[in-house]
């Protein structure tokens, strides 16, 4: 219905450069790498195991992610309780979180030296390793559960109250609620939802370098890396970058296909108090889904706080650039999501499948093939920080477009029509219809955005110098020179900072919003 509707119009203009400036950094940076190739040579055995590896281990890891946040997004719609936004915040630190600095907090749990293996030898038991595919698949549910969450449950809250009072009134069960009501709405969320965490683990770097543990457990990304960083082979990297982003291409544009609108209609933003389903369940899977997910940043914290005295001057510069390039980032995001789902409500839901190709893209092929477009006329240097903001904006696109696409499409389908003929039309239907009712979901994507600019370290390892260095890159220098104290502590206040990032952009989408 929303596509027979007629939208607000920000500017068609707009909305097409948006799509050629994606263009650009996914198919045009991946021309740019295959054109400085000399020659183009056949992918290897261990090439196309690396793909192998990478496709199973996203899928497992994407569906482990939908379906164990699923009862925790169901226990956080039906429960109010104290505390529950300072534990949404939380929640979502994980995803936020720097790479390295999770993978490091993992290590100190479940790593040979770990709690977990100290605890196993004390009882008399042999210690466990997490390097392997079982370690990658542990990182990337640890990094995609909480996302996997809070879509879930933007998309929970999106259900009108007045269903569920008209089914507490008809005397429906938990399970009729399930049938119902939640169930239809999980149909449309799901697939989105695991195809934006197949994505990020088909993309995935870190976690692969740091527990991969071998050729057998060798993604795509990292075999990109190997061959550009020891090979310097550029055919291979464009070919496998062109096989990981037409992989994720097939796989966005059919999750938009299988997705199933269903339309639960219209409702008056009210809040409705839900006494279905145990109180016990479902405080035991928020308890134990918080366990899982804080006790690794908890040891971040004690190894960080004895470093803080001993931080070098450079790491408050590194902090101060990283936080207006977030904030910059965060604001770019926000302005081309917003454009791009208007141009979808037009043209087509094919133009919000645009939006996720930066997913589908590798950020090493992309860093390279700007370096390649760039060096001869200006110094790469002095664009460091300019192409990290414009990077991070269009690497945070999806996320920001996945959960405003939906919110946009469901208030134009219920209210575009009376707006329409009450005349409603450009800024005033923006500032009257959508902000108020787009704000959780613009306000969630907007913190999103900042915190994952605050910890990227992709674009700026290409071209930025030291003295220029954001704090990903220094709390990454200070690791290779074996300073881990400093480390922790730098990787401390990267963690507070992006916290509070986070944090105050979601609050501020949620002011007067009961979620």
């Amino acid at each position: 219905m929303a596509e027979r509707v007629q939208p607000i119009t920000l500017s068609t203009l707009g909305g097409a450069a948006v799509v050629a400036l994606l263009v650009l950094l996914t198919l045009g940076t991946l021309g740019a790498v295959a054109w400085r190739a000399e020659e183009m040579s056949a992918l290897s055995k261990s090439d196309w195991s690396a793909v192998r590896f990478t496709l199973w281990q996203a899928a497992v890891s994407a569906v482990l992610s939908a379906l164990l946040a699923i009862p925790v997004a169901r226990a956080l719609a039906r429960r109010n309780f104290w505390g529950r936004s300072l534990l949404l915040t939380i929640l979502g630190a994980p995803f936020i979180l720097p790479v390295i600095v999770a993978v490091l907090g993992l290590l100190a749990i479940y790593g040979r030296s770990g709690l977990l293996s100290k605890t196993l030898v004390w009882a008399g038991l042999e210690p466990i390793s997490i390097y392997g595919w079982h370690g990658v698949i542990l990182a990337h549910v640890f990094f995609n559960l909480p996302l996997a969450t809070r879509l879930i449950l933007q998309a929970w809250l999106a259900i009108p109250a007045e269903r569920f009072r008209l089914a507490q009134s008809l005397g429906f069960s938990s399970r009729d609620i399930s049938r119902h009501l939640e169930w239809p709405m999980l149909r449309e969320v799901l697939p989105g939802v695991i195809m934006i965490i197949f994505l990020i683990c088909t993309t995935s770097f870190a976690v692969a370098l740091a527990l991969g543990g071998g050729p057998k457990a060798t993604t795509i990304e990292l075999a990109i890396y190997q061959a550009f960083r020891f090979d310097f082979d550029l055919s291979k990297a464009a070919l496998l970058g062109l096989v990981q982003f037409l992989t994720c291409t097939v796989l966005a544009l059919l999750s938009l296909k299988i997705s199933v609108p269903v339309g639960q209609g219209a409702g008056l933003d009210r809040v409705v108090q839900r006494n279905d389903g145990s109180l016990w369940i479902d405080g035991f899977v928020i308890s134990v889904v918080a366990i899982f997910l804080i006790t690794p940043l908890a040891l971040i914290v004690v190894k960080g706080v004895p470093g803080l005295v001993d931080l070098p001057p450079s790491i408050l510069g590194a902090a101060w650039r990283s936080v207006w390039v977030a904030l910059v980032s965060a604001g770019l995001t926000v302005v081309l999501a917003v454009a791009l789902a208007l141009l979808s409500l037009k043209w087509g839901r094919g133009i919000e499948a645009v939006g996720y190709l930066t997913v589908a893209a590798s950020p090493l092929v992309i860093g390279t093939g700007l370096f390649i477009l760039t060096y001869r006329w200006i110094d790469p240097v002095l664009l460091a920080l300019p192409v990290t903001v414009v990077v991070n904006a269009a690497m945070s696109l999806p996320f920001t477009l996945r959960a405003l696409a939906p919110t946009l499409r469901q208030v134009e389908s219920d209210y575009g029509r009376l707006a329409s003929s009450l005349g409603l039309k450009g800024w005033a239907r923006l500032r009257i219809l959508l902000l108020p009712r787009l704000r959780r979901p613009l306000g969630f994507g907007a913190g999103l955005a900042a915190a994952l600019s605050m910890g990227d370290l992709g674009v700026i390892t290409l071209f930025a110098d030291p003295t220029r260095a954001t704090l990903p890159l220094a709390l990454y220098n200070l690791m290779t020179a074996y300073r881990m104290d400093q480390a922790f502590a730098a990787a401390l206040v990267l963690l507070a900072l992006s916290l509070t990032l986070f944090w105050v952009l979601d609050r501020g989408g949620r002011v007067d919003a009961d979620v």
